[in-house]
């Protein structure tokens, strides 16, 4: 098959899930003997700014990337209230993109072309116009769902009902282009589940964010360290601020009542300033860390206190992969098969999350057998191999 993979920023570096699932698939379709063109943003937010495409894209046939100026500005939000266009997707929309789209399609005859999020929706009506290739979206999260959960948490009675404004737009737009794909592939059982009750009811494939298990070496804890707990994740993905202010504000204090000699190690990248500012005692901002397997391997736990977002979170995994026992949320944990006290620990409230520290704390020796049924599972049921094969088979089915 000849497929083009469209993307809403450039992914990479691979240090964050939209870029990690990008890469995956498409290497795991070229291991099947796919051909694969990428066409990416080189958003303003996320540039990328080498001059050689990195060696990790040497399995694509062909690799492009389209200046897109998408930051978030007063005039525009202003504009966008007197518009049905929701401020969210519009700021993805370019002729840039659409000019460099346009020709990829008259100079190649594809098979399908996978839409990495809801953000390319409004290049279908020029895809069909251009090719009979499949329509794929793979839609990473039910994106008006990230932001009903951000308005629950938001204090601001202004602020909140912006958000709700847009939300409604954002929500309004995924729901109609629910018509427009020839097959949906979202990350989880959960997400197509909500899709379906939205009212899709055309071809359907779960697509999970694939992982390489021979990329994830599991590395003993040394005995000899102190115990800490670990987070790391995107620090400029709002859900990612907003639980890690909620774990400081409400659970720290907390355990530092209890353990005060226990130390919270948090890494990212884009931290906003005020994060690396903060001085709370036990408490180490690092900002954006040389090796993310490293920095899992040295915390006898990971964190995810996600009260927000949606779809897989590519950290959990990669710290299951690790062999790492994760403390999660049921939002940080949605669409993962995992069992409390199987695989994982949950909680979701300051108590839960106390007690199920505490529990670890007391009883480390309990974190290798956790951590290995967390890495059982991963490869059971992520393997980017899995999943590329499974979209292959969709595919084909479809275009027959």
């Amino acid at each position: 098959m000849n497929i083009l993979q469209l993307c809403k920023k450039f992914p990479f570096p691979l240090k964050e899930g939209e870029a990690i699932a990008v890469n995956y698939l498409s290497r795991g379709l070229v291991e099947q003997g796919c051909e694969v063109d990428l066409l990416a943003m080189n958003t303003s937010k996320h540039p990328y700014t080498h001059a050689e495409w990195p060696q990790e894209f040497d399995h694509y046939r062909e690799v492009q990337a389209v200046e897109v100026d998408n930051r978030l500005s007063i005039g525009g939000a202003i504009n966008n209230l007197f518009s049905r266009t929701s401020y969210h997707v519009s700021r993805f929309d370019t002729p840039e993109f659409a000019a460099a789209l346009s020709a990829l399609l008259e100079k190649n005859q594809y098979d399908a072309i996978l839409l990495e999020t809801l953000y390319l929706a409004p290049y279908i009506s020029l895809i069909r116009s251009k090719s009979k290739a499949v329509v794929v979206m793979r839609s990473h999260n039910v994106e008006f769902a990230i932001w009903e959960r951000v308005i629950t948490h938001t204090r601001s009675a202004f602020k909140r009902r912006y958000l709700y404004y847009l939300t409604q737009k954002l929500r309004r737009f995924e729901i109609e282009q629910l018509k427009n794909y020839d097959l949906l592939a979202p990350v989880s059982e959960h997400d197509l589940q909500v899709f379906k009750a939205l009212g899709y009811t055309g071809y359907h494939l779960v697509a999970p964010i694939g992982l390489d298990l021979e990329a994830y070496v599991v590395k003993p804890l040394d005995k000899n360290e102190a115990i800490k707990l670990g987070f790391i994740g995107s620090l400029d993905w709002m859900p990612n601020q907003e639980g890690l202010q909620w774990f400081l504000q409400k659970v720290w204090p907390l355990l530092q009542g209890r353990f005060p000699n226990l130390v919270f190690d948090i890494a990212g990248r884009n931290a906003p300033e005020g994060f690396l500012r903060e001085k709370i005692p036990g408490v180490n901002f690092l900002g954006e860390v040389p090796n993310a397997a490293d920095f899992v391997a040295t915390h006898l736990l990971s964190l995810a206190p996600l009260r927000s977002g949606s779809g897989l979170k590519v950290k959990v995994l990669e710290a299951m992969a690790l062999g790492r026992v994760v403390l999660g949320t049921s939002i940080a944990l949605e669409g993962i098969p995992a069992q409390d006290g199987r695989h994982v620990l949950l909680a979701n409230t300051p108590e839960d999350f106390v007690r199920q520290i505490s529990f670890l704390l007391e009883k480390p020796e309990l974190a290798a057998g956790l951590g290995a049924a967390a890495r059982d599972l991963i490869q059971s049921t992520f393997d980017y191999r899995d999943v590329a094969r499974k979209m292959i088979a969709s595919i084909a089915r479809i275009g027959a």
